[in-house]
């Protein structure tokens, strides 16, 4: 359908997860936005589809999917979950083709088995990939990751954009501005203990960053803060400058905190001797309600103190965790400390999708499993870590339904085995533990149709998903055969 100036859905369920009761579940409510803003959500009465109409006349575009039902007013009534689109606080853009490559080996090893050469792939082949592509192979690859956001219901995202694409933030600022979604691009630098090549000198990051304030200028959608990638990775000399860079335009900071105990253990003795890498962050300075640490996994005895005095946030990407063998942070023991968490994804080289619900169930199972107590993060805490807490800590506007948001919000297909019997007392239960991801059917970002009854849309440009896939399947191949003859990358972090 085209995108009407004013919108209004109905849906057999309804989650605004607004204040003042996030826990509110509505049997037949709607949403009402106009542009990019929504207006009015609440319970759907014949009267309010009477008012709707006249207030609205031809302007006002009703939804249609494929799961409407028969029902009384002139609204139609689709059988779905309508709620808040998912937000997403840390993934990486340039991974989905990295999908199967270098598995069941830990992060470094990863890192220079899989994405260092893959980035370095396409910047080295550009000019060659970009002719056969018809467009830049990093656009081709950051345009892939937005269908695939867009096909799980996420519409807002920071990505940490790291090792050879922190040079190109102008192709992701066109991916994510054709694609409509909204994304902070926290922009990666490196000064030590990296694969050689990327190795930044003093002063590389903030050209990097004040020459993409000059791309945010002409973005609607697009954002930029500093993005240091790991903690091992940065000194002093290059983190102190990125937070004031940060503080000074009032942004966030973003950076990768304890993940691999190995490497963890190897700063504590090597590279910062004695401090853990939460303890080096707030020695130096940079720890604040601004800051966003990723990860997280491996803890030292002072550090949840420090990042509750600081109020500093966690975002938790469980499925990269494990499938990395990483570990996992301590979640239960950060939220009693009063640590702001959101549940992540990562990107799809470690996790393999972008799936937030089963990234929100595996957060919950282990826990629920490691501490013996099924009564640790319950569905309605989990469906808020995945939208309200991430557009919390973010500083955006959506993560729930309520007058003046930005209108994000999805529809959940209730027409599939696993989610029958669906019920107003199991409605956010079953969308926790019994849906498996491609549930979601519709997709409405700033008040526009990204995908409609379970297809991704065109983007903005005309740029159609199909032909993102085909390039990314032939630029996978051409990567493969790549790797045949490249030769074998070391040098990050314990994989020396």
């Amino acid at each position: 359908m085209e995108n009407p100036p004013v919108l209004v859905c109905r849906a057999r369920f309804l989650l605004p997860l607004a204040q003042p009761d996030r826990g509110r579940r509505i049997q037949d409510g709607y949403v009402l936005s106009e542009g990019e803003t929504i207006l009015e959500v609440g319970p759907y009465t014949d009267e309010v589809g009477r008012r709707l109409i006249q207030t609205w006349g031809d302007a006002l575009g009703v939804l249609h999917t494929r799961r409407e039902v028969a029902s009384s007013g002139v609204i139609p009534l689709q059988d779905v979950i309508l709620l808040p689109a998912f937000v997403k606080a840390h993934g990486h853009d340039h991974e989905q083709p990295l999908i199967g490559i270098a598995k069941d080996e830990p992060l470094t090893a990863w890192l220079d088995h899989a994405v260092n050469p893959y980035t370095g792939f396409i910047n080295k082949k550009r000019d060659e990939l970009t002719e056969k592509l018809g467009c830049t192979p990093q656009l081709v690859t950051y345009l892939m990751a937005r269908v695939c956001d867009i096909h799980y219901g996420i519409t807002t995202a920071m990505v940490h954009h790291c090792n050879h694409n922190k040079y190109h933030c102008e192709d992701i600022a066109r991916a994510n501005e054709t694609a409509g979604t909204t994304m902070i691009v926290a922009i990666g630098g490196q000064d030590r203990f990296y694969t050689p090549e990327l190795l930044d000198k003093p002063g590389d990051a903030l050209q990097r960053l004040e020459a993409a304030l000059a791309i945010q200028a002409s973005c609607t959608r697009t954002r930029f803060i500093p993005g240091p990638d790991q903690d091992f990775s940065n000194s002093r000399v290059v983190l102190v400058p990125q937070k004031a860079w940060a503080r000074q335009h009032g942004t966030l900071f973003h950076i990768h905190s304890s993940e691999e105990p190995k490497t963890t253990r190897w700063f504590q003795e090597e590279i910062e001797p004695g401090r853990t890498p939460v303890e080096y962050f707030d020695e130096i300075g940079i720890l604040d309600e601004a800051t966003v640490l990723a990860h997280q996994v491996n803890c030292g005895p002072r550090d949840l103190e420090i990042l509750a005095r600081t109020n500093t946030a966690v975002v938790h990407n469980p499925l990269a965790n494990t499938i990395l063998g990483s570990g996992m942070p301590p979640v239960i023991e950060m939220l009693a400390a009063g640590i702001r968490v959101a549940i992540s994804t990562d990107g799809s080289g470690s996790a393999d999708n972008q799936d937030i619900i089963a990234a929100a169930r595996l957060a919950a199972q282990y826990q629920k499993a490691l501490h013996q107590d099924a009564s640790l993060l319950p569905s309605q805490q989990l469906v808020e870590m995945i939208t309200v807490v991430p557009n919390q800590i973010l500083r955006m506007n959506q993560g729930e339904l309520a007058a003046g948001r930005q209108a994000d919000w999805i529809l959940i297909d209730l027409d599939r085995p696993n989610l029958v019997p669906t019920r107003l007392d199991n409605v956010v239960e079953n969308l926790i533990w019994a849906a498996d991801g491609s549930e979601v059917d519709t997709v409405v970002a700033r008040g526009r149709l990204l995908k409609h009854d379970g297809v991704v849309l065109p983007f903005l440009d005309g740029t159609t998903p199909e032909s993102v896939m085909a390039r990314v399947q032939a630029m996978s191949e051409w990567f493969v055969e790549y790797r045949e003859s490249a030769p074998l990358l070391s040098g990050t972090g314990a994989n020396r």
